[in-house]
């Protein structure tokens, strides 16, 4: 039974979750190219896949893409270690405490549907136009996120769970260890999903704003100077980060927490 519980995840995940849409993207690459090839879309705004890949090549040859790349990601991951990892640690504690959640809770709700980016200029202010500000407003749209998805998480536990570690005399710290983090792994995970994701999204639109470097100051640059395969390579690079990102994340958690494709399906 558990082998066949092992083997259920994977068996779905390369026929349904790869395959399929693998297939639909060629599909639509293919039919991309047919119709610059015949005319029907301008190659000027709508460069052919085969010249956007030759364009990519390029790039990561010449080291361009490569440098510009290594700049987006280290902002991706510094926003998101420093804007996550407080929001994992107060998502657990208001998903826990009541009085906690009732005293935190309406600051994150005024705050959360702000958008990021229209805090920059304040961000700027405070923190200057070097890169620690980028770093900062990754961090800022990186916790929400967190915070409400582990909160969220820690929420959904049965309360019995909690009632039976009391009754066998569990302290605080066990309650934690064995009920708290363990309950909340799943949605933990969702929240580092959406924390990198959105991390990427704000690093990207930081970029195109106030960066010399960056996969968002190739784009800004390219549609300045009408170099759309650029553009288009850039747009790619992106899409391979998220697929690499979504991916990894999914691989880790099935580790962690067997169950995890379950209860995501």
């Amino acid at each position: 039974m558990d082998t066949r519980l092992k083997k259920r995840p994977r068996m779905a995940w390369f026929r349904l979750e790869w395959w399929l849409p693998a297939l639909i993207a060629a599909l639509i690459l293919l039919f991309w190219e047919w119709q610059v090839k015949i005319g029907g879309l301008s190659a000027l705004f709508f460069p052919a896949p085969s010249t956007i890949i030759i364009t990519l090549k390029k790039l990561l040859t010449n080291g361009e893409m490569t440098k510009n790349l290594g700049a987006t990601l280290f902002r991706v991951f510094a926003g998101f270690l420093l804007g996550g990892l407080p929001g994992l640690i107060l998502g657990l504690s208001m998903g826990w405490s009541k009085k906690m959640r009732t005293i935190i809770d309406p600051f994150v709700a005024a705050a959360h549907p702000m958008p990021k980016i229209a805090i920059l200029p304040l961000i700027l202010i405070i923190f200057g136009i070097g890169e620690l500000s980028k770093v900062i407003a990754i961090a800022i749209a990186a916790f929400f996120p967190m915070l409400i998805n582990t909160m969220a998480g820690v929420r959904q536990i049965s309360p019995l769970y909690f009632e039976v570690a009391q009754n066998y005399g569990a302290n605080r710290i066990k309650v934690f260890t064995r009920v708290v983090l363990p309950g909340s792994l799943f949605m933990v995970f969702t929240g580092v999903r959406l924390a990198l994701n959105i991390s990427l999204l704000i690093s990207i639109a930081v970029e195109l704003v106030i960066a010399k470097e960056g996969l968002g100051a190739m784009i800004w640059f390219s549609w300045e100077t009408l170099q759309t395969e650029v553009l288009y390579a850039s747009l790619f690079m992106i899409a391979i980060i998220g697929i690499f990102l979504n991916f990894s994340i999914q691989r880790i958690a099935l580790h962690i927490i067997p169950w995890y494709e379950e209860q995501k399906a």
